[in-house]
């Protein structure tokens, strides 16, 4: 069965659905319709397919890093200085707080570097948090000074985020990391639907591509189907806890990277779960600093560590 998307181009005809902003009304009450239909159905929406961001001119896609299961990673977003000693291939490390001679070292080092960036929330330290109108500014999400974005408003949305990824681009990051793209099923202050969500992070994939960024799907498992083929790589945290793990296959069966951690279990209660997955699972701090225990089998033995263990602090 199509979803809402494909509908409303079967009834209005050929529109480009990520850079085109839908006002009308009557279209939107369609729209809303033929969603809750679908999930009445138990159907879920289906992206259409769609080219790379034209604006700007789309990059080659051959340029793009698409890493490969059991890519292995470090994830640091806090602490001071950035630990670019571990043999790992890929840091994920903030937009803003990462000074490019960051990222040159770790390119010197064979490493790519990707930049995490908030995209469905508002943080009230970054540099650029005065651009936000209140009118986009919904409830808090648990973490202080953080607040829901309405992620429907691509007018104003569309432009910061774009910034971020030429700043992103310009200090010669590989890639990005857009968090809190699953604001629909939280309590953000807003109505938004599956049909939001799935527009606004075909939108974020796109102006990643348009920039030759690769891009990651962070969370987000109910529309991982739909998405995996705009995105690059999956990050993901806790599936092991909540028994949600064998909803990231379509990233592994598509042969693309599941990045996944674990807070609050032992590395030896789902290492061995993660790995046979294909995954590049660690175990971190809920804070992400330095600390790490990557699951890596082949490493055991030579670090005497418990089976599928590697620590680093």
């Amino acid at each position: 069965m199509p979803g809402a998307e494909t509908v409303l181009l079967s009834l209005f005809g050929p529109l480009d659905l990520v850079t085109l902003h839908i006002r009308s009304s009557i279209v939107n009450r369609i729209a809303g319709s033929v969603a809750r239909v679908m999930c009445a159905l138990g159907v879920a929406a289906l992206v259409t397919t769609t080219v790379f961001d034209r604006r700007a001119g789309a990059a080659d896609a051959a340029t793009i890093w698409r890493p490969a299961l059991r890519t292995t990673w470090q994830w640091q977003l806090t602490g001071s200085p950035i630990d670019t000693s571990l043999n790992v291939q890929m840091y994920d490390v903030d937009l803003f707080d990462t000074d490019p001679i960051v990222i040159s070292t770790l390119h010197s080092q064979g490493r790519k570097a990707i930049c995490y960036m908030s995209a469905g929330t508002w943080e009230d330290w970054r540099p650029d948090a005065n651009q936000f109108p209140a009118s986009v500014k919904g409830q808090g999400n648990g973490w202080a000074g953080e607040k829901w974005l309405d992620i429907r408003n691509l007018d104003v949305l569309g432009p910061i985020m774009e910034a971020r990824m030429d700043l992103c681009k310009a200090k010669g990051f590989d890639g990005v990391e857009p968090d809190n793209v699953d604001g629909y099923a939280n309590t953000t202050g807003f109505p938004l639907s599956n049909v939001d969500q799935m527009k606004f992070n075909t939108f974020l994939a796109n102006a990643a591509h348009a920039r030759g960024l690769s891009v990651g799907l962070k969370n987000d498992l109910d529309q991982v189907k739909a998405l995996e083929p705009l995105f690059d790589w999956a990050l993901n945290e806790e599936c092991f806890r909540y028994n949600e793990c064998p909803q990231l296959t379509p990233f592994v069966q598509a042969g693309k990277a599941v990045f996944h951690v674990e807070y609050n279990r032992e590395p030896a209660a789902f290492c061995p779960t993660t790995t046979a997955l294909g995954f590049s699972s660690m175990k971190k701090k809920l804070n992400l600093d330095a600390y790490r225990v990557a699951c890596d089998p082949s490493l055991a033995p030579a670090l005497a560590a418990p089976k599928g263990l590697r620590i680093v602090r």
